[in-house]
């Protein structure tokens, strides 16, 4: 699995995808991050992913990211765990 550290992410990367609900994202969230939360994504990445893009996720705990990173890598997509 990908890790990087917040501090060497760059928005050229890919898109930062904050996966907390709706609400925690709106309390703060990264300034470059869009809100994918984990429990719609995990049933939709087919739909709201596109396999030819690079996506970096991360979440408060990491416990999200890192479940969707390894599901995901498993079905080809470029994706990395981003630690806060």
């Amino acid at each position: 699995m990908k890790k990087i550290n917040y501090q060497e992410y760059n928005s050229s990367m890919g898109t930062l995808i904050d996966l907390e609900d709706e609400n925690t994202f709106k309390l703060g969230h990264k300034k470059e991050a869009i809100n994918m939360p984990y429990n719609k994504l995990i049933y939709n990445y087919e739909r709201l992913l596109d396999k030819s893009k690079p996506y970096y996720f991360y979440c408060k705990k990491g416990n999200k990211s890192r479940k969707i990173v390894s599901i995901l890598e498993i079905y080809g997509y470029n994706v990395t765990q981003v630690l806060i």
